[in-house]
């Protein structure tokens, strides 16, 4: 192993006779380097793609959220908050009520979903950060939050007491239906704030009191959708949703950010598997410059194979020393590719080389876990491609010279 070793580094170092080998076996290992560093460069981008598309939805999503089992509601009773509350793994909780509505504005329409939230959610999570315009809703009012997209489709402007702004709900029950006032639960809302979270949320969501969405629902006192969490700094998520669960019991459906945001994460994490396979497959088109120099070497190197070999070096011997030049040029190009992907990415978190828009940089995320994919990568191949030249060594290839 360290005789073929040793020969292995002796002819990666040193130069052929022949021009055109040289010229290959440095194309060779400059495909490694571009491949290795391009690899690096998109998985960086995709990650930070991922956090800066998380990061938006994370802001309305809670450490854990416990939902109803069955049905769209649950009853919370005054011994579940009791247990709630004395846990020590949650720092706050929020209760909230979610459904469908139709919100009327002068002649103007829309299907919208109605949050209600209490005085705590705000507090849960980070909302009142993404609020563009005004302010945020009071407790115990009838003011309501909407998102972009829902203010551009009404036209509404912040506190603007000239537009009535009525949230319409189906009445629960069974029966004909005789009359439009009798079919829907209706509620007169002030509009005091507009956020900007992303174009999905921005076109889906209202936010209201509790009272107010209790009110329009014909909710119980007790009767709730979902409760928030917010954990403290360093608990343990699964303990805490082991205890949460004990506290409620069955009737709640306990997730976590991820869960919550099930349909992202699957999309994001395919989106970035299949662009690592097409880079991939661009890599192994690249080693097939490695096979072809590692070939053309041993033609090169006919008379000191031979001498090698009339010397007692076994074809399993030569064959290594080529499988291990192959591997060296991988590694050494994957290394080399590794390191000015590095530079490059830095380049861009530093400086905004690439803009999405004007004010916009493209975001890059540095993971340890994409080095160790690359090397691996890059490894795996090397050592296939090496192996695939290095069977052309034969008796009678030696021995032909």
């Amino acid at each position: 192993m360290h005789f073929s070793l040793y020969i292995a580094k002796r002819y990666l170092r040193s130069k052929s006779t022949n021009n055109a080998i040289n010229f290959i076996t440095i194309i060779a290992i400059i495909g490694v380097i571009l491949g290795a560093g391009s690899l690096f460069i998109v998985l960086s981008g995709f990650a930070g793609l991922k956090d800066f598309t998380l990061e938006f939805s994370s802001i309305v999503d809670p450490d854990l959220k416990a939902e109803s089992s069955v049905g769209k509601s649950f009853i919370l009773t005054e011994e579940d908050l009791s247990k709630l509350n004395d846990l020590e793994e949650v720092a706050l909780f929020s209760k909230s009520i979610e459904e469908r509505v139709a919100i009327a504005c002068n002649d103007k329409n829309y299907l919208a979903t109605i949050k209600g939230v209490d005085e705590h959610f705000k507090d849960v999570v980070n909302i009142e950060s993404k609020i563009d315009h005004g302010n945020w809703l009071s407790q115990n009012s009838n003011h309501i939050v909407v998102g972009w997209g829902i203010s551009n489709n009404l036209s509404l402007g912040v506190l603007d007491l000239s537009k009535s702004i009525n949230i319409y709900v189906p009445k629960p029950g069974k029966g004909q239906i005789t009359s439009n006032k009798k079919a829907f639960n209706t509620v007169n809302a002030l509009n005091v704030g507009v956020f900007y979270i992303n174009e999905t949320l921005n076109d889906t969501y209202v936010y209201a009191s509790l009272d107010l969405a209790k009110n329009l629902l014909s909710y119980s006192p007790n009767q709730v959708s979902a409760i928030e969490f917010k954990l403290n700094e360093g608990v343990d998520e699964t303990l805490a949703k082991q205890k949460i669960q004990e506290a409620l019991g069955s009737k709640v459906v306990l997730k976590n950010r991820a869960q919550l945001n099930d349909a992202l994460y699957k999309m994001l994490n395919t989106e970035n598997l299949v662009v690592y396979l097409i880079f991939t497959l661009v890599l192994i088109i690249a080693f097939f410059n490695i096979i072809g120099s590692l070939i053309m070497m041993m033609l090169d190197k006919k008379r000191s194979l031979s001498t090698l070999f009339n010397m007692g070096a076994t074809i399993k011997d030569i064959r290594r020393i080529f499988f291990l030049q192959g591997s060296l040029m991988s590694v050494v190009g994957g290394f080399i590719g590794l390191g000015v992907a590095l530079i490059v990415t830095v380049l861009q978190k530093v400086f905004d080389l690439v803009m999405i828009t004007p004010s916009l940089a493209y975001p890059m995320t540095i993971k340890i876990e994409n080095f160790f994919i690359v090397f691996i990568t890059i490894s795996v191949l090397g050592s296939i491609a090496s192996k695939i030249a290095s069977v052309r060594i034969s008796k009678s290839l030696i021995k032909g010279y």
